[in-house]
């Protein structure tokens, strides 16, 4: 009876390994609902980004009736941080403590930032929109300090909660790791977005407060749960007489690796490409396709299940071994055609072709950033891992955040100047400024290409080493 019962319960094991998605992530050292409980510092950060790229931008401009271009640089505050993730990376692999916590005080303080920017921001917004009778300026400082805030307690939280996971993950489980989180970032962002578009379709003022203080607490409980008895104390590592060298001598040490300033430049080019159109195709959608506001809203769906399906394969072939740098590449050369889709799909008027690009964006944005955090991940040693981490990090955030902005003023130079007949008879149609800066998308694919194949060359043998070693333990934004 018991040799029975052990097969049955085997069986069933074996089952869910197969039908669930990532069931194969868990391990001895971190279980499945260990590891689903941690991934819950992933779901609050993707809210906050809905929250703050998404529903708070319409809100700011079409009810609220704030200026485009004050909107505009609330959004962007937050990437303002971004370049200092590697600093906190660092800090979180040096931290000094007798308790012998090393990232949850970084995941406990980023926490509570988001929540202390979300609890002020709602009555900033309302005195910005001139809705009450304090001075426009208090609004406008106050404003800018709740994005700040948010910004500054997501890149922290984000940064030391996946440092975090390097450290829990056994090397040979965290391609699938990775991806699992990455899933969990994606949940976050899809199921937040539906809520609060539900909670806000009757809007005021009232409203508005309460979703953006619920988000607040929402934040706070998900990543008090998440962080909850997950780090082992380590007293010898956090020890304050242990000797710790700058943070000018670990970057350093860093950027000596030879191949680290190439694979940052690639990474650079490659998220800038990736990350452009973020603000473009469901404009381009509705402009020069004719598509509907339900048509154009579904294309974030269709671009989640494709980095989805990217982030799938590439768990997959980096459990098999792939070497990082050529899927790095491959997701590359699959945006180039994708862009291509794109382009084409305004002269042959063809909605599915322009459907089909946007999932191949998604796929191979996909595969880059697993294969390009990889290789980043092999590059340091286990005591900098958060630097390596925060590098990656503050790279793609930072060319993210400018390739977005850069994208949507080149777009409307274009256009100006085609409306006015400066670009000749051609190139007069809606279509054009938009394809202006997917062509550029598919130049810095190509940069990107450029940067990361020589490297792919002389990493048959020590990359994959190294890979087995640090694998992918972490996946920030």
């Amino acid at each position: 009876m018991k040799v029975g019962a052990e097969k049955q319960r085997m069986t069933w094991r074996q089952l869910a390994a197969r039908l669930l998605p990532f069931a194969d992530s868990a391990t001895t050292e971190l279980p499945l609902g260990r590891l689903l409980r941690l991934a819950l510092f992933q779901v609050s950060v993707g809210m906050a980004a809905v929250l703050l790229t998404g529903t708070l931008n319409r809100v700011m401009i079409v009810e609220l009736q704030i200026s485009g271009w004050v909107v505009a640089l609330m959004v962007s505050l937050p990437l303002v941080f971004a370049p200092l993730r590697a600093l906190i990376g660092f800090k979180s692999d040096t931290h000094k403590s007798v308790l012998g916590w090393r990232r949850s005080p970084y995941i406990w303080f980023g926490s509570m930032l988001q929540f202390g920017g979300f609890a002020i921001m709602p009555f900033a917004l309302l005195i910005l929109s001139g809705d009450t009778h304090g001075p426009i300026m208090v609004g406008q400082i106050a404003a800018a300090v709740a994005f700040l805030l948010v910004g500054v307690g997501m890149h922290t939280t984000q940064t030391a909660g996946l440092a975090l996971a390097t450290d829990l993950a056994p090397a040979e489980a965290r391609p699938r790791v990775v991806a699992l989180l990455y899933v969990m970032l994606l949940a976050g962002m899809l199921v937040s977005s539906l809520f609060m578009s539900l909670l806000l379709a009757d809007f005021s003022a009232l409203r508005l407060i309460q979703v953006i203080q619920g988000a607040a607490v929402v934040t706070m409980v998900l990543n008090c749960v998440a962080l909850w008895r997950q780090e082992v104390r380590n007293r010898a590592l956090t020890s304050p007489d242990r000797e710790r060298a700058p943070f000018s001598t670990a970057w350093r040490s860093l950027m000596s690796a030879g191949r680290t300033r190439r694979l940052l430049v690639a990474v650079g080019f490659g998220a800038a490409a990736f990350s452009m159109q973020d603000v473009l195709l469901e404009p381009y959608g509705a402009e020069v396709l004719g598509l509907t506001v339900g048509a154009t809203t579904a294309l974030t769906a269709l671009w989640a299940w494709g980095s989805l399906a990217g982030f799938a394969l590439a768990a997959y072939r980096m459990g098999a071994g792939a070497e990082c740098h050529r899927l790095a590449g491959f997701g590359a050369l699959i945006g180039v055609s994708a862009f291509a889709l794109v382009i084409l799909s305004a002269p042959f008027n063809s909605a599915a072709i322009f459907c089909i690009g946007v999932v191949g964006i998604g796929f191979g944005g996909g595969l880059f950033s697993v294969g390009t955090l990889t290789a980043s991940m092999a590059l340091a040693n286990e005591s900098q891992s958060g630097l390596a981490l925060g590098a990656w990090g503050a790279v793609q955030a930072t060319a993210a955040g400018v390739g977005i902005a850069f994208a949507g003023v080149l777009r409307d130079i274009i256009n100006q100047l085609s409306q006015s007949g400066a670009l000749g008879s051609a190139l007069t149609g809606p279509a054009t400024g938009y394809g202006f800066v997917y062509h550029l998308e598919i130049g810095l694919l190509f940069a990107a290409m450029i940067a990361i194949g020589p490297l792919a060359r002389h990493s048959s043998t020590e990359t994959q080493t190294a890979k087995n070693a640090f694998g992918i333990a972490n996946f920030p934004t």
